[in-house]
């Protein structure tokens, strides 16, 4: 168990690592906070007890979520070992925990005879292709992306995609409703494969 002077510690060592990182001085973070430049100061040095209406202000104005801020596990596990899931003609291989707001991708695509039923979602997505080449339909629109290229749009234009002429390897970045559209609408047998 994490004692609770180890978390403060680690709240102020990223409390400066961000604003340092950020290139502002204490005067400029004060003016996004409305906290003195003491204050902050004293809160970064252990001078003065972390509380959350301090906390919050600093969390916003740094552009980081209190959860990142008060995150104490370990990391000493940092090596992910992706293990395949194969729906119909797409394999996926999971590249990130399942805790973050963002979710990374493997996924291999073999070539289909139809054109796959294009769908809509919120969010945004964005694929390179590792290998192969990629139709990305994109409402009325049919674009080609091909090994060493890369896509990304809005996901509330209706879309799909498929491999061209053999098997496509290709590493995706989603959000939440992507996760849910482009994982796990196919494992759990409601929709084909794009």
């Amino acid at each position: 168990m994490v004692e609770p002077t180890d978390i403060e510690r680690v709240v102020r060592s990223r409390l400066r690592n961000l604003r340092t990182t950020l290139g502002l001085s204490l005067d400029e973070l004060s003016a996004r906070t409305n906290l003195s430049p003491s204050t902050i100061s004293r809160v970064e040095t252990g001078k003065r007890t972390i509380s959350l209406d301090i906390l919050l202000p600093l969390a916003s104005a740094l552009q980081v979520g209190l959860d990142a801020l008060l995150d104490v596990r370990g990391d000493d596990d940092v090596v992910i070992r992706p293990a395949p899931s194969t729906s119909g003609k797409r394999t996926i291989w999971m590249l990130n925990r399942p805790t973050g707001s963002t979710i990374a991708v493997k996924m291999r695509l073999e070539p289909t005879r139809r054109k796959p039923e294009q769908r809509v979602h919120p969010g945004h997505d964005w694929f390179f292709v590792l290998d192969g080449r990629v139709r990305l339909s994109l409402g009325e629109r049919d674009l080609f992306v091909d090994a060493g290229e890369a896509a990304e749009f809005g996901t509330m234009t209706p879309h799909a995609f498929a491999a061209v002429d053999g098997p496509a390897e290709l590493i995706m970045i989603f959000d939440r409703d992507g996760q849910r559209a482009h994982v796990h609408r196919e494992a759990d047998g409601r929709g084909s494969p794009r």
